[in-house]
């Protein structure tokens, strides 16, 4: 059972009407503080199933009145006597928990999304080292070499983070998702080019004709991609083998637009850029699926409607363009065969 402790700072005038409300929702513990003269403070431990309704009520309650202040953190041990009478309990609990799709709190996960959408230093030298690893990977023709960027490579967050984003009707930080992973996309196909440059290898190895073809293949590989990094971002995992799997999906191929465009091959250019483009809108098609089973919906009624208009707009927006490309692949395929 995954429990949290919710910290509520809560103004002495609207702690009656307060402290009522909480009490009612399920907890495991319920503690009140006297913090000063005007303030108290609520403890409460609950169950991680708990934590976004309560969450809810109190970001309500802080949009409306002034003072209110919320703080969570994780429980990894809480003991009562309560818990050890439900330990054996819990096998039936758990068999019921894995039939959802769990996740964090909405609240949790619009921290992280935000975290992961903007441009720091961090994302920008971990894109520079990703692309520099990942290109001697191409010229030495090396699948150890490449994988080993993939694991560096922060390409999963600002992806993921525009699907989120598109969910929730937040189009301020749909552009900031885009711009932080075209800003990644300029510095690796930069890199690139002045590799391909300054070597002039790359690109007659399997690593290289890999990546600039397209096959119906490569659609399986992107959409399960982008189902992954979603279930990683709910159950906030670490993003470092999911991130492999995701890179497999956008930092070879954008490598070898780079290394395609410093030798002036346009064909494998084009293949290269179509590739990156069936594997970003599968990934943003599959993580918006994800995201809208799992039940992510704002809190206010305006943030509702939008929301619900902006679902509906990113389901037929990508599915409509992954549409096109099978059938641009398809008649390209039939074409060659012909």
């Amino acid at each position: 059972m995954k429990m949290q402790l919710i910290e509520a700072y809560i103004p002495k005038r609207h702690f009656e009407e307060t402290n009522r409300a909480l009490q009612e929702f399920p907890h495991l513990s319920y503690m009140t503080f006297r913090e000063g003269e005007n303030m108290l403070l609520v403890r409460m431990v609950v169950e991680s199933s708990s934590v976004e309704e309560i969450l809810n009520y109190l970001e309500h309650e802080t949009n409306v009145v002034e003072g209110f202040e919320t703080v969570l953190i994780p429980v990894q041990t809480y003991i009562s006597k309560q818990t050890l009478q439900n330990v054996d309990n819990e096998g039936s609990e758990s068999e019921q928990e894995e039939s959802k799709l769990v996740r964090a709190s909405r609240q949790e996960l619009i921290q992280t999304i935000e975290k992961n959408s903007n441009i720091t230093l961090n994302y920008t030298l971990l894109i520079i080292l990703s692309a520099i690893v990942a290109t001697v990977g191409f010229i030495k023709d090396s699948e150890a070499v490449v994988i080993g960027a993939m694991v560096i490579a922060p390409m999963i967050g600002p992806i993921i983070s525009v699907a989120f984003s598109a969910i929730l009707g937040d189009y301020q930080r749909v552009v900031q998702s885009l711009i932080t992973f075209l800003f990644g996309f300029v510095i690796v196909v930069g890199i690139s080019i002045g590799f391909s440059f300054l070597f002039g290898m790359g690109t007659e190895n399997n690593e290289y004709v890999a990546r600039t073809e397209v096959t119906l293949s490569d659609f399986f590989l992107a959409l399960a991609s982008g189902a992954a990094g979603a279930l990683s971002t709910l159950n906030r995992l670490s993003g470092n083998l999911v991130g492999v799997m995701v890179a497999v999906a956008l930092l070879p191929p954008t490598i070898a637009i780079g290394l395609s465009i410093g030798q002036a091959y346009w064909d494998d250019t084009f293949g290269s850029l179509l590739l990156i483009t069936v594997n970003t809108t599968c990934i943003l098609l599959s993580a918006i699926t994800i995201f809208s089973i799992s039940g992510i919906r704002p809190l206010r009624w305006r943030e509702v409607q939008r929301a619900n208009v902006s679902r509906t707009f990113s389901f037929i927006f990508v599915g409509v363009i992954v549409a096109i490309l099978v059938v641009v692949i398809l008649f390209g395929q039939n074409v060659k065969i012909k």
